[in-house]
């Protein structure tokens, strides 16, 4: 849904356009303009929970029902937010709540237009007479909102502690969502799906649908934010605010909890709405351009907190970070490049490998029944390069066979797995990028982002369900656009990644045994990857790493009857395979998501 046009937007355009410059603030205008395949508006209305629902959540309660403090620091609110804030609690299906507002503004003598403005206490006290569950808080001082947020934590009495701002609003059953997660899933850290209203709070739009926890996705954005709640016990362990972070005191809130919490859990429900206004971050990210170096700070108390090294760097779209994780020494990267003919397209892949400059590569290029005389030629030319090696794979092509034969002749702790229509001229570091995330000790797998030759996306990490099966994300989207919550420029934690440019830990790699030989061209990378996953790693998607992929050049396209009778018994393969993740959905995507388009897309 696109908003009208004012002047206050006029303004905040020419602001964003200074910001960018005209390049990039076009790119950001079109994915802001791009259309809705399916509009956001009337399809939240018809999922929100209807009356009868409502009630039978009433009569009906989760089996266990902790006591669930909802903590709302307040400073001056508006008599109308802070109304229908309240309004938005008491109507919870739920009952086992306790609203506690601490109020930083108790002492002030404020007035609006000429009269004197009902105070937060005041508006507070009429809902107090008629439910118990709320409760005041004055504050002699305004500490700031990690501070009066802390006062607020203080006073409440829950097994959980749920944060609320004083002019947003909670779906009514957001706290029977939460109290079911916590029943079923055991959960001690939780958050939802998010929106956004107009200050009238009569249009939502611009919804956050969240994966389940992504640590690359966090380092990367707080895309958590709303609706947060924590246990007591993990808040005591990950300690207060930080009044020193103001701005992403709740950014450096998550992470701390984050490191600690036993189990987090994601409630795929759009449940908490962010009201928008020139003055929130909500709406106009400039208005507190000190929050993000905040944030920054948090990523990097985080970063030393867990051992990790890495260098954050704020980047142009406000809120949203780079992580630079550095390469640790000079080791071994082992290149696999399986081959059949196509000449040229390999030289062009090998030079892309050899300008990079990294001084330790082994490239073995496993030769896979070649009929070309040029092919040969060339293979003469690389046996004259010490870093080449030639291994032949004298069977019919199998590309999950012909990468594990090619792995026994391999050295490196690293394998990168590179498809010989693959070349990295975007940028010379696209390897040392990835090999430093690989090397993280959580980190199983990382894949790139890929271009077409026409500098369109043809892979941006890969959804299992998408299609049918599994698909790469963003494809087709023009290179310089980042699409829905930039999430094709931004590193995140994914399920699957494509192997036409992966890299591997050999012992992640050991650990599964491989590529599954049962899945000869279709789907065997997103095998592996869910294998490698399973087994305790992380997979990466790392869109700082570009390269152009021609595609699938010396396979041709599947249409004969034979490729097309082993393409459906790979299908089947893969379904018997992984029918729990295609049944209950990819976590690292979102069940509200449709899984027939790339894009984000609503699902219908």
């Amino acid at each position: 849904m696109q908003l009208p046009i004012t002047p206050y937007k006029i303004r905040k355009a020419w602001k964003y356009w200074r910001h960018f410059g005209t390049k990039e603030f076009m790119n950001h205008l079109m994915d802001r303009l791009e259309p809705e395949d399916v509009p956001y508006g009337p399809w939240f209305e018809e999922r929100r929970a209807k009356d009868a629902e409502l009630l039978r959540q009433r009569n009906h309660p989760p089996k266990e029902r902790p006591l669930i403090s909802i903590v709302v620091p307040a400073f001056h609110t508006p008599e109308k937010f802070l109304r229908q804030m309240i309004e938005s609690v008491t109507d919870q299906s739920y009952a086992e709540w306790e609203l506690v507002i601490a109020d930083a503004g108790a002492s002030d003598e404020s007035e609006e237009t000429g009269k004197k403005r009902r105070s937060v206490r005041e508006v507070t006290a009429e809902w107090m007479a008629r439910d118990s569950r709320i409760r005041y808080i004055p504050l002699e001082k305004n500490e700031g909102i990690a501070g009066n947020t802390n006062r607020a934590v203080g006073a409440s009495r829950g097994e959980y502690i749920a944060f609320l701002d004083h002019d947003d609003l909670l779906e009514p059953d957001a706290l029977y969502e939460i109290a079911s997660a916590i029943s079923l899933r055991h959960a001690d850290m939780l958050y939802t799906d998010e929106d956004k209203i107009t200050e009238d709070g009569g249009k939502h739009f611009q919804p956050n649908f969240k994966p389940e926890f992504n640590l690359d996705l966090l380092r990367s954005n707080n895309y958590i934010t709303h609706f947060l709640v924590v246990s007591r016990k993990l808040a005591d362990q990950a300690g207060p605010f930080d009044e020193t972070m103001n701005g992403a005191q709740d950014y450096d809130f998550i992470f701390r909890c984050a490191e600690k919490a036993a189990r987090i859990a994601r409630v795929p429900r759009v449940l908490y709405h962010w009201r928008t206004h020139s003055a929130s971050t909500a709406d106009n990210p400039m208005s507190k351009q000190y929050a993000y170096e905040a944030g920054r700070r948090a990523i990097e108390h985080h970063l030393e907190r867990t051992g990790t090294d890495g260098v954050v760097e704020m980047l142009p779209d406000f809120g949203f970070y780079r992580v630079r994780y550095p390469v640790k020494g000079e080791p071994l990267v082992s290149v696999l490049i399986p081959n059949r003919d196509q000449t040229e397209s390999l030289r062009a892949c090998i030079d892309s490998l050899l300008d990079t400059g990294y001084p330790r590569l082994e490239i073995i290029v496993i030769e896979n029944n070649s009929t070309e005389r040029a092919a040969f030629e060339y293979y003469r030319e690389l046996a004259a390069r010490p870093e080449v090696r030639l291994v032949r794979w004298k069977k019919g092509f199998n590309y999950s066979a012909i990468n594990n034969y090619g792995e026994r002749f391999a050295a490196g702790d690293y394998l990168l797995l590179l498809n010989n229509d693959v070349r990295g001229t975007i940028s010379r570091d696209w390897l040392t990028e990835m090999l430093g995330v690989c090397q993280r000790e959580d980190v199983g797998a990382v894949g790139a982002r890929l271009y077409y030759p026409d500098n369109r996306i043809q892979s941006a990490g890969v959804v299992v369900g998408m299609g049918g099966i599994a698909g790469s994300m963003f494809v087709g989207l023009p290179r310089g656009r980042s699409g829905y919550l930039h999430k094709s420029a931004i590193m995140q934690d994914l399920s699957a990644v494509t192997a036409a440019c992966m890299m591997v830990k050999r012992e992640a790699f050991e650990k599964v045994g491989g590529f599954s030989t049962a899945l000869a061209v279709a789907f065997n990378d997103v095998d592996l990857c869910l294998r490698i996953g399973r087994s305790g790693y992380r997979i990466v998607y790392d869109p700082y790493a570009e390269l152009y992929h021609d595609e699938s050049l010396s396979r041709g396209p599947e249409d004969s009857e034979e490729k097309v009778r082993r393409f459906q018994g790979e299908i089947e393969t893969f379904r018997e395979s992984w029918e729990d993740v295609l049944k209950e959905g990819d976590p690292m995507y979102n069940p509200n998501l449709s899984l027939k388009k790339w894009n984000y897309s609503l699902r219908v």
